[in-house]
């Protein structure tokens, strides 16, 4: 086994072909992520990665091992990001929570995720997505991201938590902020995040509604040991999935469409498609999120048939494994919107096992409305930059995104 440590670049995370040259050498490869200087065990392969992100073994919070003391690789991620460090503790709950104080926060949130919620917001999808459209169609050019996505993205994960209208543009615009690596701008925009929502809670506190705020509200009334920071904490978790993943992965399930004028002619043809394997093989295809929250062993143990020593650290490269041939035969690496995935969701473009995306029956109704806006009631859409011109943003961990996707209506 070897014991070379590779570096890997932000653009080689975010690239599906770069780990073909890993998965061929060793189930497991040591690496080093962008940003961080804890080498891990990365996973490439969809079968090896699916059984960590479901053994118990793993833990995301390095706290519970004996002897660790040093920082975690979520906190050197946060360091690589500048992050003040009296936000910290605002970082990290759900997403590095084990155990029964994970099932406890998830079941909560999951209140606000309930299928007839985000059923019940599909009407209001629609025509915010047919607004949106009418108004970039009239200007003629328009950033999908800025215009479409992230505003799009933003109404639906809003209304869930419990965010008024009217604040929602404030919301999406410090969002973009936040993801823009410019300390200048995403520090204020954090800042502001954290005031607005300890704000409403005030608000939700002298009058509850309908919305998780007031859930949250609710159980921190009735529990002592959870207040404030915990609610903040989730509302910003929250925001920032919610908005920033769903956001790209409609940019990058456009551009896909775009760079595959093949698939696109079928979907028109075929858009019952649209739904049942158009999005979910765009999610595979585009993994919005490219590589997998970081996990401990808790003891010595053996995965894909290698060693693995407690205290080590394993993450999964989820483009990685969405891109693995032993998985997805006849061309893992190629876009096919009439694919027929394996059983269950058939991809971890929203993760696997207890962590799984709690969002992701909302981003797939978003996806889903806007694909057949642009393309299926519409058309014409063309890119207004060379291809060549795209701009990407790389972010600490995160690999890189999209900063504009500006096209012609």
């Amino acid at each position: 086994m070897s014991q070379e440590v590779l570096s890997l670049t932000s653009k080689f995370v975010s690239t599906p072909g770069g780990f073909t040259s890993l998965r061929e050498q060793a189930p497991l490869v040591r690496v080093t992520l962008p940003d961080v200087e804890t080498p891990v065990w990365l996973l490439t392969r969809y079968e090896d990665a699916k059984a960590a992100l479901t053994d118990p073994r793993f833990v995301r919070d390095n706290r519970k091992l004996p002897g660790e003391d040093g920082p975690s690789i979520a906190d050197q991620m946060i360091e690589a990001y500048g992050l003040p460090a009296e936000y910290r503790d605002y970082l990290g709950i759900l997403v590095l929570a084990d155990g029964e104080d994970h099932t406890r926060m998830r079941t909560l949130i999951t209140r606000a995720f309930t299928a007839r919620r985000i059923n019940a917001l599909r009407p209001k999808i629609e025509k915010i997505t047919h607004d949106l459209y009418a108004a970039m169609a009239a200007k003629g050019e328009a950033d999908l991201l800025e215009d479409l996505s992230h505003p799009l993205a933003g109404f639906g994960v809003c209304e869930l938590i419990g965010v008024d209208a009217a604040d929602q543009p404030q919301i999406c615009a410090w969002i973009r902020d936040y993801i823009s690596g410019d300390p200048e701008r995403f520090i204020p925009a954090l800042k502001g995040m954290v005031e607005h929502c300890k704000k409403l809670i005030e608000e939700r506190t002298a009058a509850l509604s309908d919305d998780l705020i007031s859930e949250l509200i609710r159980v921190s009334q009735e529990e002592g040991d959870f207040g404030e920071t915990e609610i903040v904490a989730i509302f910003l978790l929250l925001i920032n999935t919610g908005i920033m993943p769903p956001a790209h992965f409609i940019a990058d399930a456009i551009l896909a469409l775009l760079d595959h004028p093949d698939q696109l002619a079928r979907l028109r043809e075929e858009p019952e498609l649209l739904a049942g394997r158009a999005v979910p093989e765009l999610l595979r295809f585009t993994t919005p999120v490219p590589i997998g929250a970081p996990m401990y062993a808790t003891e010595d143990l053996e995965l894909g048939g290698m060693p693995v020593k407690q205290g080590e650290v394993v993450t999964a490269a989820l483009v990685g494994v969405n891109h693995d041939p032993r998985e997805f035969p006849g061309g893992a690496d190629k876009l096919d919107i009439g694919r027929e995935l394996g059983r269950g969701v058939g991809h971890m473009a929203f993760g696997h096992g207890p962590h799984f995306c709690i969002g992701a029956a909302l981003a797939r109704l978003q996806a889903e409305v806007v694909l057949e806006t642009l393309f299926v009631r519409n058309d014409g859409l063309t890119l207004a930059v060379e291809r060549e011109a795209l701009e990407y943003v790389a972010m600490p961990g995160d690999g890189i995104h999209l900063v504009s996707l500006p096209v012609r209506l």
